[in-house]
């Protein structure tokens, strides 16, 4: 069997092999390449003797995967697949698994970072210091006795849940699917836009979730609400949300994802919006998670080779 890790996975590279050997037997021929390249030339020169092709969030189209003649199995690097034709993956018989969990606590602890920053502005409070300033101006907000609400009740929905807890707020969720978590008010979508400090978006990108929350959505929301998107840029029509910061029909927005991955054009609106926070995708990227993500790939891959796939998209 032939892996190819396509594109560098943040992990040193004498660690992710020793991680793979860990979890694959001696035979396994392991190519893994230190350079992203996205022309389909060059991603099928790389990929087409594999079996098994290894990919973060580097796209692959439909054309590299039919010309990698032997590909039997994508091991995603990854939470989200939209990135992968996996109605075309199924034609072709090529199973793809994701790194379901890896990035948990990595993008619950953003959510917070973000916040707590666009609460207590502190962007502003170092701007301020480093030209001999002083606090005025400059009160926040504290967390406690907030609403909070959670769009997309799933592994990291419910982390972010308890620590939205933990900080004292009172934690609301919306989710399609029944769910009960400890402490957790569980109520309609529209019923948590119009009563929440906080909305944290957590939901997963598909074709019902494109601009889920879009002009209309917004409109619900308080005038003092922050929204949080750590999910997927397209799950939020972000021109509407401009619009609402501008018109300062809500007070904030921490945004870690757009609608193509960083850099992003600076003609993008947000870039222009009141009270903002951008951060160029981020969530995932601890030291941490990178190392939990090269486990569970490679354990994707033991678990394909064995007949009993798992985490499989």
């Amino acid at each position: 069997m032939k892996i190819v890790i396509m594109e560098p996975l943040g992990v040193e590279k004498e660690k992710l092999l020793a991680i793979a050997r860990e979890q694959l037997s001696n035979d396994v021929e392991i190519v893994s390449y230190d350079t992203r390249v996205t022309d389909t030339e060059r991603l099928i020169e790389r990929g087409k003797d594999a079996d098994v092709l290894v990919v973060a969030n580097l796209p692959l189209s439909e054309e590299v995967i039919e010309s990698c003649t032997k590909l039997k199995l994508i091991s995603v690097a990854f939470t989200g697949v939209d990135h992968i034709p996996l109605d075309f993956c199924k034609e072709k018989g090529i199973c793809v698994c994701n790194c379901a969990g890896y990035s948990t606590a990595a993008v619950a602890d953003l959510v917070f970072g973000m916040l707590i920053s666009l609460y207590r502005r502190l962007a502003q409070c170092d701007m301020a210091v480093r030209s001999e300033g002083t606090k005025d101006g400059l009160i926040g907000f504290e967390l406690e006795g907030k609403k909070f609400g959670i769009i997309g009740a799933g592994a990291i929905g419910t982390r972010v849940a308890q620590i939205a807890k933990a900080f004292g707020c009172q934690v609301y969720a919306y989710s399609r699917s029944q769910k009960e978590i400890e402490g957790v008010s569980f109520v309609s979508l529209e019923e948590l836009l119009s009563i929440c400090d906080i909305v944290s978006l957590h939901i997963p990108l598909k074709k019902d979730t494109i601009h889920f929350i879009d002009k209309e959505k917004l409109a619900l929301m308080k005038k003092g609400a922050i929204l949080i998107n750590t999910a997927r840029g397209p799950v939020v029509d972000n021109e509407a949300l401009a619009e609402a910061l501008n018109e300062e029909k809500i007070a904030g927005a921490c945004v870690d994802v757009f609608e193509k991955e960083p850099p992003v054009e600076a003609e993008h609106p947000l870039f222009h919006a009141k009270n903002t926070l951008l951060t160029p995708h981020v969530g995932f990227a601890t030291k941490e998670a990178m190392v939990k993500r090269a486990y569970i790939v490679f354990e994707n891959i033991r678990a394909w080779a064995k007949d009993k796939p798992q985490n499989v998209m």
